[in-house]
């Protein structure tokens, strides 16, 4: 079986371990990952969500926080603030580090960002096929105003710096929309078995991969069952916080609306939590099939069983 999973961060990340532990090993799964947080710090080239997939599919995740590498330390980071060069607010371990600079090496030679992800990957062995979702260059940015009055700043600094606290008026994946898919990205889901859209944030990580020309229209055109795992349960984000861009793009923090929001047109299955199995009903009449399960990944138990239902359900949808 070939599945192909469009992912962002944490919860995407965790949700792809528990994937890892209900495949066979003749199953193939490839991973399209969000690039629209990738930012430039300390002139090098810092892919969030790209490692935070490899490294907890390679077992080098901090697993309290859910991003950063196990047993950090902060050297580099300490001489940076003593030199007075920021920012202070994003933190670069000393074993992150080590990544963007092989990464940003490998791009100033020539090297592509799906090539280098690649060459990364050869240390890590994630088990799965990682993918970007383009070698250009996207970054969401978010339009607020505050009291230095209206101003659009990078989404990293809108959610770690500012934690979301001031209202987004409207979120922007800039060079989005003249980016090309990655190699191997259009023909991974052309030949999927099933596709996956994890309980990752719908506007800022599955959206942004779903923005670069081709990919919604390779997903919906696609033979292959979409399932998608509702990242909110009773009205609110699992983790982080989603809600505040669903808001910018007009869509209730609820399991329903966020299933109406990709739409029939890209699903063809909903899993939703069962503190929301009131959602099952509207959804299946919207044209989207839909089952209540349990959904929080409170162990990899639960997590696998996630997967396991997201798994049955497509293939029930297949028909």
């Amino acid at each position: 079986m070939r599945i192909v999973a469009l992912a962002g961060g944490i919860g995407g990340a965790r949700f792809l371990r528990g994937l890892k532990d209900v495949v066979t090993p003749d199953d193939e799964i490839t991973v399209i990952g969000n690039t629209g947080d990738d930012i430039h710090l300390y002139g090098l080239k810092v892919c969030p969500d790209l490692d935070t997939l490899m490294y907890t599919l390679g077992g080098g995740i901090h697993e309290e926080q859910g991003w950063g590498r196990a047993e950090e330390t902060w050297s580099i980071k300490a001489e940076m603030k003593a030199y007075g060069v920021g920012p202070e607010w994003f933190g670069l371990g000393d074993k992150d580090f080590a990544t963007h600079i092989v990464r940003t090496q490998m791009l100033a030679a020539g090297y592509p960002l799906s090539a280098v992800t690649e060459a990364l990957c050869d240390r890590w062995q994630p088990g799965v096929r990682l993918l970007p979702m383009t070698d250009d260059r996207v970054e969401t940015h978010v339009r607020i105003t505050d009291e230095g009055g209206p101003r659009v700043v990078h989404f990293q600094e809108y959610w770690v710096r500012l934690h979301a606290a001031v209202a987004a008026e409207a979120v922007i994946a800039v060079g989005a929309d003249t980016a090309e898919p990655a190699p191997g990205v259009l023909e991974a889901i052309a030949a999927a078995d099933v596709i996956l859209l994890p309980p990752s944030n719908p506007v800022v990580s599955i959206g942004t991969v779903l923005a670069v020309p081709g990919v919604r229209a390779a997903v919906a055109a696609a033979a292959a069952p979409v399932v998608g795992l509702s990242p909110i349960i009773g009205g609110a984000p699992v983790r982080g916080m989603a809600d505040k861009v669903l808001a910018v793009v007009g869509v209730e923090a609820t399991a329903e609306a966020v299933a109406l929001h990709y739409g029939p047109d890209l699903l063809d299955g909903w899993l939703v939590d069962t503190a929301d199995a009131a959602a099952v009903e509207p959804v299946t009449a919207a044209g989207i099939t839909c089952r209540a399960v349990p959904l929080l990944m409170s162990d990899p138990e639960a997590t696998a069983a996630m997967a396991r239902a997201a798994l049955e359900l497509a293939g029930q949808v297949r028909g």
